[in-house]
């Protein structure tokens, strides 16, 4: 896999603030280019949000952050333009329609029309779709999705994936753009054991590579991570590390700082809620 280059994040006391109330506040760590970033929290403590507001995809109003030097809420679309968010329900949901090929050709042309610096038109069309050949093998190979393993090859439909194939087609259309982060929700939903292994490993790899990966999660990796924590699990005081973070080995100690959020979790969820509604409306 060809090395990246990746984007250091940082935050001190980032926070954001909906019609309800706090979404996320208080959030505060320093993640070098390439890390594996683990956000973790209660369900509804603001994660999502979190992801959306460091990737320059939602407004913060409280504190700063930094991801390759560009300060944050200050630059939203700097930021934008260096990162890519792998999947994120109701944000960039994949179409259930298209087949793996069709959705990866719609996300080639579209990188090709906008995402290519105004230097490569004046290359020949032999030699663009040389290029776009060549960006696309690279992203399959970086997310491990292999068409050819499918049941129906490139045909097979996006409906017909498994979640951890969804997973590496999301990723594998984030890296075409050969970003600087790339930001993943809910790694590990309605996965197995060893799925949930086999998707950290993925991310894993591309962190190795030099892409910056900020995932968000119920249980952050055993290891190798720098671990972010959201809600209750983070305001009481969970054991974290300088500047707000934790290192993966803390996954019992936010558990039970974690159960302890199960009364606030329906309005968090609904601060949550409304603040994406605020973000899509905009």
């Amino acid at each position: 896999m060809a090395h990246r280059r990746g984007a250091a994040v940082s935050a001190v006391d980032f926070g954001l603030t909906g019609p309800r109330g706090p979404v996320f506040d208080r959030v505060g760590f320093i993640a070098g280019a390439g890390s594996l970033i683990a956000v973790t929290g209660p369900s509804g403590s603001g994660r999502t949000c979190l992801l959306l507001a460091l990737t320059g995809r939602m407004k913060a109003g409280r504190g700063h952050a930094e991801v390759a030097g560009h300060p944050l809420p200050k630059r939203l679309a700097a930021v934008r333009r260096i990162t890519a968010l792998g999947p994120v329900p109701g944000v960039n949901d994949l179409d259930p329609a298209l087949t793996v090929t069709e959705q990866l050709r719609e996300r080639v042309l579209l990188q090709r029309r906008f995402g290519s610096p105004l230097r490569a038109l004046l290359r020949s069309r032999r030699e663009r779709a040389a290029a776009s050949r060549e960006r696309l093998e690279a992203a399959l190979d970086a997310a491990g999705l292999d068409l050819d393993a499918l049941p129906r090859g490139g045909r097979t439909a996006v409906r017909d994936l498994g979640r951890l194939e969804e997973l590496r087609l999301s990723m594998a259309l984030a890296l075409l753009g050969e970003p600087r982060l790339v930001a993943v929700d809910d790694v590990d939903l309605k996965l197995s054991e060893a799925e949930r292994a086999a998707a950290w490993e993925l991310l894993r790899a591309v962190a190795d590579s030099g892409t910056t990966v900020l995932a968000v999660c119920s249980e952050p990796p055993p290891e190798g991570a720098v671990v972010v924590r959201t809600g209750a699990a983070h305001r009481d005081g969970a054991p974290t590390g300088p500047d707000g973070t934790g290192r993966s080995g803390d996954t019992h100690e936010a558990a039970g700082a974690a159960g302890a959020a199960d009364d606030n979790e329906d309005d968090e969820k609904e601060r949550a809620e409304d603040a994406l509604a605020e973000a899509s409306r905009a």
